[in-house]
């Protein structure tokens, strides 16, 4: 099944987290039609975690959209990470939700 292309779903998600009462922001665009998306999320007492997309070997066929925890630390050391992701990959979105129970609203593989 195809998977839905990135803008689409940065679209969805953002919508989805207005409608659940969260804070949610599209702080880069980056590929519409398939530029990875990474996950900021800020639990508002000083940690923070960022979420990127799941190896394909960890991921099912259907066409979802898998995210695996990458980095969960001060909100500091997760932009110096998203710094290094730019650079690497200059077609990459970046959303950041706040969360206090620490819930990003992604579905998460175990690595």
């Amino acid at each position: 099944m195809p998977r839905l292309t990135s803008d689409f779903w940065v679209s969805a998600y953002l919508r989805q987290a207005a409608f659940n009462g969260l804070v949610a922001v599209l702080r880069r665009r980056g590929a519409r039609e398939a530029g990875a998306i990474f996950v900021k999320l800020d639990r508002l007492d000083g940690t923070a975690a960022l979420y990127g997309p799941a190896p394909q070997a960890l991921a099912d066929d259907d066409g979802e959209r898998r995210f695996q925890l990458i980095l969960d630390a001060d909100p500091l050391a997760i932009e110096d990470r998203v710094a290094r992701e730019v650079r690497f990959d200059s077609d990459l979105w970046l959303v950041e939700i706040e969360n206090r129970v620490g819930d990003p609203r992604l579905d998460i593989v175990e690595s």
